[in-house]
């Protein structure tokens, strides 16, 4: 709510400054950071759908929404860098007066702005994609925006307007470069990929490792939400007379690599299945 309201703020500012310098630069990035805006409302309404209690039709609840919200910013942070190139090769090619000090302060006030809301996200970022996606968002627009007041500062001094195209194109790649891991993941886990960071066969090998298991087949890791890991498995014991300590022994394992959800399936020799034929 913070980050929302602050860039809401930003926005009028940046438009409303615009309009008086008559600066389509400051007019269209202020458009981009309403886009920043809907991200951000996208990525608390995703925390709001994971809230909801599972029902009848959706046993899972909403949790997924998260995963689909983080793949959506990436896209749309895909589509903004597009835009940014677009701008940035249009003026390398038509080079245009710019107001550098107008562009330089506004700009100062944008990197203030955005760094704080990125700051806000920035614990959790490494925890929940969905917060990554919020952060990086805001971390690129601060980024875009030290371009942009260094692109002001020298061309109040140079007068050389090209300058504000070439950093354009700087930041562009650089966004590029660091939102690739956010589409990656994003993808990852909007097609029930084992979550980046848990080993599926190092988790087979743990649960192996147990007293009196014979095999494990079975096993599917997927993401029910992007702080919610899910796992299946069918796991073989030599004697139902200690199935209980076999799955609490299991679910400990499952648990200290941050697996909560859990449903196991315990077979007897004599009766198992196999990893093609069950």
């Amino acid at each position: 709510m913070i980050g929302i309201g602050l860039n809401i703020a930003f926005v009028i500012a940046e438009f409303s400054i615009g309009i008086y310098y008559n600066s389509l630069g400051l007019i269209s990035d202020a458009g981009h950071n309403l886009s920043d805006v809907a991200s951000l409302i996208l990525a608390m309404l995703a925390f709001r759908l994971a809230q909801i209690a599972p029902n009848g039709r959706y046993t899972y609840g909403y949790k997924k929404s998260t995963v689909l919200v983080s793949l959506l910013n990436a896209i749309i942070l895909l589509i903004a860098v597009g835009v940014i190139l677009g701008e940035s090769l249009g003026k390398l090619f038509n080079p245009q007066p710019v107001e550098g000090v107008a562009i330089a302060w506004t700009a100062g006030v944008g990197v203030f702005i955005n760094g704080i809301t990125a700051w806000l996200f920035m614990k959790d970022k490494d925890k929940d994609l969905n917060v990554k996606g919020a952060y990086m968002h805001m971390a690129a627009d601060a980024l875009v925006s030290v371009g942009v007041v260094f692109s002001g500062i020298l061309i109040s001094y140079t007068g050389w307007s090209i300058i504000d195209p070439l950093i354009g194109i700087v930041i562009a790649g650089i966004i590029i470069y660091s939102t690739w891991s956010l589409l990656h993941d994003s993808i990852r886990l909007s097609l029930d990929g084992v979550p980046v960071g848990t080993d599926g066969e190092k988790i087979r090998e743990q649960i192996m490792e147990v007293a009196d298991v014979v095999e494990c087949h079975h096993l599917h890791i997927w993401a029910i939400s992007t702080t919610e890991t899910a796992l299946t498995a069918h796991i073989v014991i030599e004697n139902f007379s200690v199935l209980e300590v076999v799955k609490k022994e299991v679910k400990t394992i499952l648990l200290n690599s941050g697996i909560r959800h859990v449903t196991l399936e315990f077979e007897d020799v004599e009766n198992s299945c196999s990893e093609h034929k069950c």
